[in-house]
């Protein structure tokens, strides 16, 4: 990326249209613009999640992640460019093998709760899902490497088992466990 941003307020996308990193503009509403804010605004909700309190090996993964998911978004706004590597999802994979073998197996689905990290972790995974489903909808109208959405996927899932770690880490006195949905299943078997 050649050009660094020195004046953010440049009206040029007064027009509905916005540049893209190779020089190209398209429209505000294109497919890759969404992916790219999807992305965007799930690296912003990590952000908010590195403002809880978190194990020190929690963090520095997000950190990493951050760093990643820039690399993503850099790569949807440069098509045929490639910046998101492929150990970048061997790491997510590695993670969340080493994060998931602490835990315990599941009864039943669980809620989006517990600690306040925790459910912002669930936040997170969920844009990390639309985030998912827009470079999926793009990758049908356009060539996208497969590295993005493989990414997306495997952090979603990460995400996922860090809510359940976060619960467990008890960082603010209020969790300790996943919250379990009221099934009825789950109500027999305590029967």
């Amino acid at each position: 990326m050649a050009n660094r941003l020195t004046q953010i307020a440049t009206r040029t996308g007064d027009d509905g249209t916005t540049g893209l990193g190779d020089g190209q503009r398209v429209a505000k509403d294109h497919l890759r613009v969404q992916a790219m804010g999807d992305v965007d605004e799930l690296n912003s909700n990590l952000g908010v999640l590195l403002a809880e309190p978190l194990p020190d090996e929690v963090r520095e993964l997000l950190v990493v992640i951050q760093h990643e998911l820039f690399n993503l978004g850099g790569e949807l706004s440069m098509p045929g460019f490639e910046l998101l590597k492929a150990d970048a999802v061997l790491r997510l994979d590695e993670a969340l093998a080493q994060h998931n073998a602490a835990l315990p197996r599941l009864k039943e689905f669980i809620l989006p709760a517990g600690t306040r990290s925790a459910s912002i972790a669930h936040v997170c995974r969920t844009v990390a899902r639309r985030a998912e489903r827009a470079v999926v909808a793009l990758a049908a109208q356009e060539a996208v490497n497969a590295a993005p959405r493989q990414y997306l996927n495997r952090l979603s899932d990460l995400l996922f088992v860090l809510a359940r770690v976060l619960n467990r880490a008890n960082l603010d006195g209020l969790g300790g466990d996943d919250v379990y949905w009221n099934s009825e299943r789950l109500k027999r078997q305590e029967e």
